[in-house]
């Protein structure tokens, strides 16, 4: 199976372990993690278990963490991926580093992420879950046709559960 997406503008490749250091830059940005990890910054072991989990991942099921880089530059600016999401399915996930915030990016990388769990896994539903005050997550979601279904705690405040489906 291919894994490897590719939208207008960005390519995303499964995260190997030669990405740590891109791994570590991007999820120890204070503005990236401001949302991601409950603000809780993570170790470098960390990252690596990631990275092992994601390869594991991508080789029995078919999912985990993608790199997304601009086409044009190669240039890695953020991730994206499915992950369990307790026991209701899996749910996509992403973040981009601030410099290219506000271009639409995210929703363009989310979307090649929910279309190949819909289409290629061929998943009912993927779902996300995003912190209440995280107003651009939000915007991404809304505009992927994720409908809020229901609202739980979280460490950060509320988190609203959102799925999508065919």
């Amino acid at each position: 199976m291919n894994h490897v997406l590719t939208s207008e503008r960005l390519g995303l490749r499964p995260v190997t372990a030669e990405e740590h250091e891109v791994l570590f830059a991007h999820w120890t940005d204070p503005r990236v993690r401001q949302f991601l990890f409950d603000g809780g910054v993570l170790a470098a072991s960390e990252i690596t278990e990631a990275i092992d989990g994601s390869v594991r991942g991508f080789a029995s099921e078919g999912y985990g963490i993608w790199v997304v880089r601009l086409r044009e530059s190669g240039e890695a600016i953020g991730v994206a991926g499915l992950r369990p999401l307790e026991e209701l399915g899996l749910e996509v996930f992403y973040s981009l580093n601030p410099h290219v915030w506000g271009r639409g990016l995210a929703t363009e990388a989310a979307r090649a992420v929910v279309d190949y769990g819909l289409d290629v896994l061929g998943l009912p539903r993927v779902l996300a879950e995003v912190d209440e005050g995280n107003t651009g997550s939000i915007a991404v979601v809304e505009r992927l046709g994720m409908t809020p279904f229901a609202v739980v705690p979280g460490v950060l405040g509320p988190m609203i559960r959102y799925r999508v489906s065919r």
